[in-house]
């Protein structure tokens, strides 16, 4: 819908069609954690607008329950699972991403849900209101699986997270990852390093069968199953026509969003943006650049103009208490030759009531060029990681970062911020050059 309204506004008289194949257009897609948990109360205040607005309002041919199944770049023309041909001049394929689902049996039960469509948050929370889940089993552990265990929780329900890798899993590094952990376990049940084997029926509800890394065998009774073991691109009906792109199936798009088959533009999750750390496209899908990158392609789709200056992979996510951000690279992601700081400093004034420790890692080279940044704390993330990510955007180093006038008061920060410890710690850290 941002690359259809984008178009309008090129083009007052241009014939816009939109094909969904659900039933809700131009939803806060981010909301849905927050709508289970009963934080949103209704459905419909995750809408951007009910679809007679994109209608009557902005003259779109908005085709609900209508599913693109095949792309024709020679005749120009979509065919849908009503079996139109619907011709077009310029297309955007925004299909978004969808959710994987481990290869195990049972996955297809009713009350096994993943967090993506309107539809089944939906089905989901009328469980939920009914009072049928006291017992849930969430599996990952990266920002979906966390949103949603804090969401089922907050009902009362007692959850289990259960994730098959040694540690949580949010591409942050351990000592990030280990106060996430913290929280975590606070809160809910979490076993690390455990599969779920198989999902069997069980009266209303499910038996998960789960095995962890020592072979050990375990079942637990749950009312409802939470998939949340990632993402994939919904880029198939581009990829099997041709389109280039990455080895996991995001296409790849030039700066405008043209794809490598003319006429057609694809934005959103189904995309990879160039990532301007790594100066090469990388895959990662998040809400911001999605919508920025609909705008463009509209744009240029109708006739105007309009760039997408690429991404840095920033972040953030809420973990019942505690707040968590990363942008740019994490060190695993930067590779043996990146050096890392790590500082723990009060997020207020140490005498200002209500202040906690704020956990900043920063990720760097050894010439200083400042790489990626990854915050936990209770207050104040959200401001410093986006000063992260300016600074990366600048292209600014670990010494420029510490020189930076950051606003202070005591009810918000101390006099050194601690974004501006770990800088200066980084830049004391960083090899000597020889003057020979």
């Amino acid at each position: 819908m941002s690359a259809a309204s984008a178009a309008r506004r090129v083009d007052s008289a241009l014939e816009i069609v939109v094909l969904e194949a659900n039933g809700y257009a131009a939803y806060g897609m981010c909301g849905l954690p927050y709508y289970i948990g009963g934080v949103v109360d209704g459905a419909e205040s995750l809408l951007a607008h009910p679809p007679e607005t994109f209608r009557a309002d902005r003259g779109l041919d908005l085709r609900l329950h209508t599913r693109a199944t095949l792309i024709d770049p020679d005749r120009h023309s979509v065919e849908t699972d009503h079996g139109e041909q619907i011709g077009y001049d310029a297309l955007v394929v925004a299909a978004g991403a969808q959710p994987t689902r481990p290869p195990i049996p049972g996955t297809d039960h009713e009350r096994v849900f993943t967090i993506r469509a309107l539809e089944d948050s939906i089905r989901l929370r009328g469980l939920i209101d009914k009072g049928l889940v006291r017992r849930a089993l969430v599996v990952g552990a990266g920002y979906i699986g966390l949103e949603t265990a804090e969401a089922l929780a907050m009902h009362g329900a007692e959850v289990e997270v259960v994730e098959a890798l040694p540690r949580i899993t949010m591409s942050v590094d351990t000592p990030i990852s280990d106060v996430v952990e913290a929280e975590l376990r606070a809160h809910v049940h979490v076993r690390l390093g455990a599969a779920v084997m198989a999902l069997e029926p069980n009266g209303d509800g499910l038996v998960a069968r789960l095995a962890d890394e020592d072979l050990r065998d375990d079942t637990i009774d749950v009312d409802a199953v939470v998939l949340a073991t990632g993402m994939r691109p919904d880029s198939q009906l581009l990829t099997t026509v041709g389109a280039d792109h990455l080895p996991g199936g995001a296409v790849l798009v030039d700066d405008q969003m043209h794809t490598s088959i003319p006429d057609v533009f694809a934005a959103g999750d189904c995309v990879a943006h160039r990532h301007r750390i790594l100066d090469a496209p990388a895959w990662i899908p998040l809400g911001p650049a999605a919508n920025k990158t609909g705008r463009v392609a509209g744009t240029v789709a109708a006739g105007g103009q309009a760039t997408f200056a690429g991404i840095v992979g920033t972040a953030v996510v809420k973990v019942f208490d505690l707040e968590v951000a990363r942008t740019g690279l994490s060190a695993a992601e930067a590779g043996p030759g990146a050096l890392t700081c790590d500082v723990v400093h009060r997020s207020r004034a140490k005498y200002y009531p209500d202040g906690h420790p704020l956990h900043v890692r920063l990720v760097f080279e050894p010439t200083g060029r400042l790489l990626g940044g990854q915050l936990a704390g209770r207050d104040g993330v959200a401001k410093r990681i986006d000063v992260l990510a300016t600074a990366l955007y600048a292209g600014l180093s670990v010494a420029d970062l510490a020189e930076l006038d950051l606003s202070y008061a005591p009810p918000f920060a101390p006099v050194y911020d601690p974004v501006l410890i770990a800088a200066q710690r980084a830049v004391a850290s960083l090899p000597a050059v020889s003057d020979t």
